[in-house]
């Protein structure tokens, strides 16, 4: 599992050959520049034609295996009874140990079924912390989200193995101010994405599920970010050091009364599925499955994604696998914080996550730092990142603004995609940034959808500053792109 290097230098090795390549091209940074100003400074309004590093997302841009990619040719296309299904269906039971399947289309998909079914008006449901569309889905059908991690998970520099965690005194204290039948379900998130990856122990969820035990609370468990997680869960908890990733997984699912994912990343395909344990939740849960996704042998993939997708869970439980993404995220998070870079410790999951409010402490949050940062680091190095702070946040019912606990830049590491140079190339351009973070100025809405404006709204920058931070790359890189 460790290899070192005789030369004493401490790099991830990759566990796999790359044999597809696509061309990548890297702009000039004026053509980067005019690109971000017709995006409206919001990074998925960028056109991937104008993008060197895709550090967006891991959902649904993850390299597939050579055995995914065959999978894909034998799958049974049936509507209804297809064999494919049942082969997915079996491999999810086998990981589990949960009897009752539905697929989704993503992971969205199951946030709308769990919230219909669950959530009433006035219900809450604790969590260690939330995500964007979980959150919409639990308000949208009147509940309300109560994010209960413990202080140290918000904690920026820390050497904490699992930030992750849920405060179980804090679930106590909820439950005795509004009663356990005011709790619609307890949710954790395995790997929390808003607050830079930082993953869960078992020994947490062991708290979780005898805390729902004593007060009849059903235990629902995001699942999307779990490879990671198992990852972290056999490099630093003693009870997991000596366990297969299989064990663990089951370790972790036996505590769970419903695991839900998002194949965009949990499996390296795109779809999603919800298992259950209960026969009778499963049932109110399946006749909205051929109401908004498809018939409930497909639910809305393809069944070519279906067998991908099998195959990519079972390769999901091989340590090499799940090892790839930690270990580069590791690397970059530890060579910036090198260089003094502000960032998000100790590395999580998902992606490296630079603490923006350490970065740019001369921009208020009023001026959303955080995508003000993704718009200057796309300008400096033609690499798409995400804004993951108050800009992600919805504005209250009377309009005021909603300030993140963290702004975040997260720079995600998309499985077995990027290369140990072009990780270096980025580590290179923030650390230019950050000798230059005086230059950054804020950004103000000139579009805002009311709901999850972050995916589509607009802005513009507050004064000049970018055009004076494109002079200054010139003045530092003369003719280098």
């Amino acid at each position: 599992m460790v290899v070192k290097f005789y030369g004493g230098e401490t790099v991830p090795l990759e566990m796999h050959k790359v044999r597809v390549v696509q061309k990548l091209t890297l702009a000039p940074i004026e053509d980067r520049l005019a690109a971000i100003a017709a995006a409206g400074n919001n990074t998925f309004l960028l056109q991937n034609r104008d993008i060197f590093m895709d550090m967006l997302t891991d959902s649904g841009v993850n390299a597939m295996s050579d055995r995914q990619m065959a999978a894909m040719m034998v799958a049974d296309d049936s509507y209804a009874g297809s064999a494919t299904y049942e082969k997915f269906a079996a491999k999810l039971v086998e990981l589990f140990g949960m009897a009752f399947i539905l697929p989704t289309h993503q992971g969205r998909a199951c946030e709308n079924i769990l919230s219909q079914v669950l959530v009433k008006p006035g219900m809450i449901v604790p969590m260690n912390y939330h995500f964007t569309t979980t959150k919409a889905h639990i308000v949208l059908n009147g509940g309300t989200v109560e994010e209960i991690p413990h202080d140290r998970g918000l904690e920026v520099t820390s050497t904490h193995p699992f930030k992750g965690d849920m405060d179980i005194a804090k679930l106590e204290a909820l439950v005795a101010t509004h009663g356990a039948e005011k709790i619609a379900f307890v949710r954790m998130e395995a790997g929390t994405n808003l607050i830079g990856g930082q993953p869960i122990s078992i020994a947490n969820l062991r708290e979780i599920r005898a805390a729902c035990d004593t007060h009849g609370m059903l235990f629902v468990l995001d699942a999307s970010l779990l490879a990671d997680n198992l990852w972290f869960n056999k490099t630093r908890e003693d009870s997991c050091k000596d366990l297969s990733i299989a064990a663990i997984t089951r370790q972790i699912a036996d505590l769970c009364d419903v695991i839900y994912f998002s194949a965009r990343k949990l499996g390296c395909a795109r779809g999603g599925a919800i298992c259950i344990r209960s026969e009778e939740l499963y049932r109110k849960m399946r006749v909205l499955v051929p109401l908004y996704e498809g018939f409930l042998t497909y639910g809305g993939m393809s069944v070519r994604e279906i067998e991908a997708l099998t195959v990519g869970l079972e390769e999901t439980m091989d340590v090499d696998m799940i090892s790839q993404g930690p270990l580069f995220i590791d690397y970059m998070v530890r060579e910036l914080d090198k260089r003094g870079v502000p960032v998000i410790t100790p590395p999580g999951g998902l992606g490296c996550h630079i603490d923006v409010m350490r970065f740019l402490p001369h921009i208020p949050q009023s001026q959303y730092p955080a995508g003000a940062l993704a718009s200057a680091l796309f300008i400096a190095s033609g690499i798409r990142g995400m804004e993951r702070g108050s800009l992600s946040e919805q504005r209250n019912p009377d309009g005021t603004e909603v300030y993140s606990n963290m702004e975040l830049l997260r720079l995600a590491m998309p499985r077995r995609v990027f290369t140990l140079s072009q990780v270096k190339y980025a580590i290179d351009r923030i650390d230019w940034l950050y000798q230059n973070r005086d230059l950054i100025g804020g950004l103000v809405f000139v579009e805002e959808p009311e709901i999850l404006r972050f995916f589509y709204g607009r802005l513009d920058p507050l004064g000049d500053w970018q055009q004076t931070l494109a002079a200054k790359f010139r003045a530092d890189f003369g003719d280098s792109l």
